[in-house]
């Protein structure tokens, strides 16, 4: 994987860190082990090594924090703003700027309205946004483009129940899914796909994708090569299925249609995944920090070149070459 040419830019990626100062405990189906308060040691590393690891030349100008920043127990313990503050205050020590995406724990933790008002809203870091909506755009360099979206912009988490957006965003899971717990798939469902109807997902308004289809056209005029970051994953090949967006085709149908696109960056499910497209895309998925063991890591440093982007991952993120189409 070493590379002697200088990138054109490079940047980090790490994703669910879900930070907690509690023991280590298990996930919603008590399957699954989380190392709440060892996410906080993993991140410290993943800036060590972003800070020092690396010639100053090829150091991270931004890193994109893919969600699930704090874990949803904080709120239960009261301890929303203080876990915030712990994780931020680890980022002070990072020298690059920090795009933070939304994810589910963090609709667990503040309201739509609070996040707006927080310093997770990185909207100001961008060169255009959605007023309503936590999606923006930003240019790190001349002629490539990244493109942060709102995968709870269609939710029933983080949204006053007597909102329309509540109420379009129920009908839409009540249509899929007839549980009492929304957090649990439908048992009715016809395919593993249906299956993404869950508490724990959202999706994209059509306000948002016709924002996103207008910055493409943009895009592919100006020859942009453009990466797409959001929480929740859209090819069913580089995620389980419970793990998809709610309207996943539809922004699949999307991207599929612009030349300029050429990767799509998502976390949520934490033992991350990949594949290329027929199109020519590569859909990426950071595995979690959370879920994360003492002794190992999760997270990535990107090398941009004009023809591919070097991922170089550490502990259970892989090495990973990704060619433009």
């Amino acid at each position: 994987m070493g590379d002697g040419a200088a990138p054109l830019f490079t940047f980090g990626v790490i994703a669910d860190i879900q930070y907690a100062d509690m023991d280590d405990g298990y996930n919603y189906h008590g399957t699954r082990k989380r190392y709440y308060r060892n996410s906080l040691r993993l991140l410290s590393d993943a800036i060590r090594w972003w800070e020092e690891g690396e010639e100053p030349e090829r150091r991270p100008g931004f890193i994109l924090q893919l969600g699930d920043i704090i874990d949803g127990f904080n709120r239960r313990h009261s301890a929303s703003k203080r876990a915030l503050q712990t994780v931020l205050d680890e980022f002070i020590n990072c020298s690059a700027e920090v795009h933070h995406v939304w994810g589910n724990h963090e609709f667990y933790n503040f309201s739509r309205d609070e996040l707006f008002n927080s310093v997770l809203d990185s909207r100001d870091k961008g060169e255009g946004s959605m007023e309503e909506v936590y999606a923006y755009h930003f240019s790190p360099a001349p002629k490539f483009r990244f493109v942060v979206l709102d995968a709870y912009d269609l939710s029933i988490i983080g949204r006053d129940e007597s909102s329309e957006r509540y109420k379009q965003s129920m009908k839409i899971i009540r249509e899929h899914n007839s549980n009492d717990e929304l957090n649990e798939p439908s048992v009715s469902a016809f395919s593993m796909l249906e299956g993404r109807f869950v508490k724990f997902n959202g999706g994209f308004s059509q306000e948002q994708l016709d924002w996103l289809d207008r910055i493409l056209v943009s895009a592919d005029e100006k020859e942009e090569k453009v990466t797409i970051v959001c929480h929740i994953c859209i090819h069913p090949f580089s995620t389980c299925s419970i793990c998809l967006a709610w309207n996943y085709d539809k922004l699949l149908s999307i991207l599929n249609s612009h030349k300029s696109v050429v990767c799509f960056m998502a976390g949520h499910d934490h033992d991350g995944g990949y594949c290329r497209d027929e199109y020519g895309v590569h859909h990426l998925t950071l595995e979690g920090v959370i879920e994360t063991p003492p002794g190992s890591n999760a997270f990535g440093t990107v090398y941009v070149y004009e023809d591919r982007m070097v991922l170089r991952g550490r502990g259970r993120t892989s090495d990973r070459v990704l060619m433009y189409r």
